[in-house]
């Protein structure tokens, strides 16, 4: 059995405890980060986490980083992984826009 994403309990959060659409509302630098922007951002990353992240899990049992003559030796899917985690900008999420993030509010980027 894979991972699945939470999403109906993490917009749940969103919406009750933090209040993302008041704070959309009230501050303009997060107008356009309401809810719907949080559940499409929530969709893409779980689909990226639930495909290529969740199932290396297994092979990070079997084959853990290994540290070897002053060298870390990766899990194999790892590199890969991490390679599409940046060329899929999921770590600029919360950054300023000026230095190539979203400038979303952390809460969506978390």
């Amino acid at each position: 059995m894979g991972y699945a994403a939470p999403l109906k309990d993490m917009l749940f959060c969103m919406r009750e405890l933090v209040g993302l659409e008041t704070m959309a509302q009230q501050l303009p630098a997060f107008a356009d980060a309401g809810l719907d922007t949080a559940q499409a951002v929530l969709e893409a990353a779980a689909k990226f986490i639930e495909s290529v992240v969740a199932p290396l899990n297994r092979q990070g049992d079997l084959h853990p980083p290994v540290f070897e003559q002053g060298k870390v030796r990766m899990t194999p899917g790892f590199k890969t992984a991490w390679q599409q985690f940046g060329q899929g900008g999921w770590q600029g999420l919360q950054h300023p826009v000026a230095y190539g993030g979203q400038a979303l509010p952390k809460t969506i980027g978390a």
